[in-house]
């Protein structure tokens, strides 16, 4: 996992932001991401501006630790970032 991804602890969560040089870029990463999020299962909360985003992976309901599933949802997101993948 990037260590740009930042683990909080009140709430369990891993947190990071992407930053873009134009819009059409943040775009086609939300259309990766979103196809990442349906393969895997797991919807991170996103918020984004014209040239950012938010993420932010919360662990299971009642759970104290973020799971591996989500820990690798973070380097798919992060993979997502890098190469197009083919979906």
């Amino acid at each position: 996992m990037n260590d740009q991804w930042q683990e909080r602890i009140r709430p369990v969560r891993l947190e990071r932001r992407y930053v873009f040089p134009d819009y059409q870029s943040l775009r086609d990463f939300l259309d990766r991401a979103a196809a990442v999020s349906e393969r895997e299962g797991l919807f991170p909360d996103m918020g984004f501006g014209r040239d950012y985003v938010n993420v932010t992976i919360h662990c299971d309901d009642g759970a104290n630790t973020l799971s591996e599933t989500q820990r690798r949802l973070a380097e798919q997101l992060d993979a997502a970032l890098i190469t197009p993948q083919q979906d």
